[in-house]
């Protein structure tokens, strides 16, 4: 009777196993971060800020402006806590940073003297502004600077990816007076195609509304296109019959057209 010969493949899976988690070890113990009990080159905290305040406050930082620790510190996004050099001032934003949070003191310092009209005092915070943004523009600001650089293109397809990314969400207005807004911003420049692009996009959003279809027919007799002007006031007519810039604009119309 043959002995029973015993298998090495569980020994030889064991190993392996053991050989995986200590490698999986490793790399958690090169990631693992633990806050400073005393933190380096602070210059508006105060030096001796316990770690679970300055955690609170760094925290808070991102989760306003919406950004990663690299924003400010050196250091590249993916790679350890523990790799970057948080003391350093390369990053020229950890300066601006500071400003801010100076600023941000100077504006509650002076808000602490007013009497509260509410259940608890206002206070201020970088959310207060940023709302989830590095820039806090508004919307309308945001898609007029793309413009300004890149076209009308540019301004729609930011428009898309903005409101892909955070509607929904308090970083940008997307409600109708944002896009009115930069319409007629366009219009005071005189880019009109831009702005019957823009009036265009709101009628897209808002199809319900009187108001963009009135706009959007203020654009189009700027431009000198009176068949669309008065299709559109029509329109925003239809939604809102007692439209009196509508009426008025359509016997304009009418009137220029007998001429």
């Amino acid at each position: 009777m043959r002995s029973a010969r015993l298998s090495t493949r569980p020994a030889v899976g064991l190993l392996v196993a053991a050989a995986v988690v200590s490698i999986i070890s490793t790399e958690a113990q090169a990631q693992r971060w633990t806050w400073p009990e005393k933190a380096e080159n602070l210059q508006v905290l105060p030096e001796d800020f316990p770690p679970e305040r300055l955690s609170a406050v760094m925290r808070g930082f991102t989760r306003a402006l919406g950004v990663r620790c690299s924003h400010c510190h050196v250091g590249e996004e993916g790679q350890p806590l523990s790799e970057y050099d948080f003391p350093s001032d390369e990053n020229p934003k950890k300066d601006i940073a500071r400003t801010m949070l100076k600023m941000l003191g100077d504006i509650n310092e002076h808000l602490d003297s007013f009497e509260s009209t509410g259940a608890k005092p206002v206070n201020m915070w970088c959310h207060t502004c940023h709302r989830g943004t590095a820039r806090p523009h508004t919307l309308d600001d945001q898609l007029m600077e793309t413009f300004s650089t890149h076209g009308t293109d540019a301004m729609v397809d930011e428009y898309a990816a903005l409101r892909e990314r955070y509607y929904g969400r308090a970083a940008y207005d997307f409600g109708e007076n944002s896009l009115n807004a930069l319409g007629y911003a366009l219009l005071g420049q005189n880019e009109v195609e831009a702005a019957i692009a823009v009036f265009r996009l709101n009628v897209e959003k808002f199809s319900e509304s009187a108001n963009v279809y009135d706009s959007l027919a203020e654009a189009y007799m700027t431009a000198g296109n009176n068949r669309l002007a008065r299709i559109y006031y029509e329109k925003s007519l239809l939604l809102d019959p007692g439209n009196q810039n509508a009426m008025d604009k359509l016997d304009e119309i009418a009137t220029m057209k007998s001429e």
